[in-house]
Order: C-alpha cells, then structure tokens, then sequence
C-alpha cells in the first residue's frame, strides 16, 4: 500500500486530506483501524519534531468515516452429535485424518500443513512445534489414537519431508521438488463436505476446533491454565510472566482425557465419565 499522503509536504496536510485517504482504500475495519494508527502516528510524531503546530488527525473520529467495528466472530463449539458427523465424514483419508488430529490435538491448522516428519517422535508419542510468529516452540503429548491417526497420514506421504505433502505436481516444482500442501486444503475440504453432504453440522473453519476443545475440555473438568497451555497460549499477566512451567504431563493427562471424549463421539457412543477434578 502506498499512501497518497506521501507526496505532500507534511505542513500542507490538512484534515480533508486525513479524511480522503481513509476513504480512498476498500478494506476491512480492522485493516483501516491499522492504517488509522499509522498516519495518527505520523503526524504525532511530526508534531513532536515542531514540523507541524497540530496533528490534522486531531478531532477525526474513524468510526464517523467507515462505521462502527463489526461484531466480533464467535468461535464454535461443536456438539458430540456434530463432531461424530466430522469425525466420520466422507472426505479422502488425508483430509479426514487431518481434521481429526486438528480435532484432538488443538494446534493451529499452518502447524499441521507446514509440519515436517523430522518433528514427529510418535515412538515417544510426541510431536515437536517450532517456534513461528504465532506461537513459542511447544511439544505436544500424543494420545494413542493420535499416533496412530499420525502413523496413516505418514503412510500417505510417500517420500515427502512433510506430513501433508502437496497433490500438485506444479506446486512440488516450483518449491524444489517437494512442498507442504497449499495453506487452504483442510479449511477448503470442509468447506466442500458441509456443502456437498449436508450435514447436520454448523459451517465451521479448523480454527472453530480450537475452540471446541477448549469448551469441552472445561466442561469435562481441565483447569483454565492447562486448557489454555494445551492451546499454546500464554498465560496472562503477572502468572504468565513468572510461571515457565510447560504442563508438560497435565497436558497429557488432559489430551488423552479429550481423544477418549472424540473417540466416543466417533463411535457415536454416549460419554459418561466423571469430569477431573478441577485444580484451584
């Protein structure tokens, strides 16, 4: 994007032209709320240095321009008839297994399309994240069924360095030779199911089964923190700048707790097992 402001001396700016170029680009509330607090910066700063007596931002409201902020989306939580409906869906078994692991595992969906075999241990029912700009590195305990979902999937992969390797040729070229699969497979495959089956299934995106196993792990009893360390989150504030400790056997108690709980919705079977004991 370059601003049209950028030819223009800074003293010669005016409100207006504050104004029109807000208005001169389509994008969404959040992309202009972004450019909104770059060129407030500028002029900030500008009037800062004594380049400028005032910012010509000031008095303009960006809600008066392009509206208020729409809702914020609420994520999913899918329900145990609609993830038996997921769990058992007619996709192609790389599609389906992929949506099962995101389902159990809780990991953002580029950490499983982009994911090399190199970090599987599944020997030690492990899988290794690397550190990316989303999250810091973290190990991920596997429960049983995981390992085998990751055993198929590796299976499938032929002779790939990654997990999900691409199904196009072209793609395979012009990375070398070999490449993960492109970005919008799994969200993309869906996407397709829920349109061409019709299931009883609310649309949902890999990142609504964030959500849902988040929900239900607090239902069946999964502390806030542990919830929250099995989604790679930090915790907030004060604790999450002094607690490092990694959860690391709490968050596997808590994701065999969550596949057995997937494993009986597959089956379409009812759960009645006492939730855990919350910790304090």
């Amino acid at each position: 994007m370059r601003l049209a402001l950028g030819a223009m001396s800074v003293q010669s700016v005016g409100p207006a032209d504050i104004v029109a170029e807000i208005e001169r680009y389509k994008l969404g509330w959040v992309e202009h709320f972004s450019l909104w607090c770059v060129v407030r910066g500028i002029f900030k700063h500008a009037a800062g240095k004594k380049l400028v007596h005032a910012s010509p931002c000031a008095g303009i409201q960006l809600e008066a321009i392009i509206g208020k902020r729409p809702p914020v989306k609420k994520w999913l939580m899918l329900t145990a008839d609609e993830l038996h409906a997921v769990l058992t869906a007619k996709m192609s078994p790389e599609n389906l297994l992929s949506v099962s692991i995101l389902a159990a595992t809780g990991v953002r969906s580029e950490e499983l399309f982009t994911s090399e075999k190199a970090n599987l241990f599944l020997d030690e029912s492990r899988w290794h994240i690397p550190a990316s700009k989303t999250g810091p590195a973290m190990d991920i305990p596997l429960a049983s069924v995981v390992v085998e979902w990751f055993r198929e999937l590796l299976a499938l992969s032929a002779g790939s360095a990654y997990v999900l390797p691409t199904r196009a040729a072209s793609r395979a070229e012009r990375q070398g030779g070999d490449a993960h699969v492109n970005r919008n497979t799994i969200g993309a495959a869906i996407t397709f199911w829920l349109k061409e089956h019709k299931p009883k299934v609310r649309h949902f995106t890999p990142h609504d089964l964030r959500s849902t196993m988040k929900s239900h792990m607090r239902a069946l009893g999964v502390s806030r923190d542990v919830s929250e360390m099995c989604l790679n989150h930090r915790l907030a504030g004060v604790e999450g700048i002094y607690d490092q400790h990694s959860y690391y056997e709490e968050r596997r108690e808590a994701l065999e707790l969550w596949a057995a709980f997937l494993d009986t919705c597959r089956r379409g079977k009812e759960w009645n097992v006492t939730p855990m004991r919350r910790s304090a």
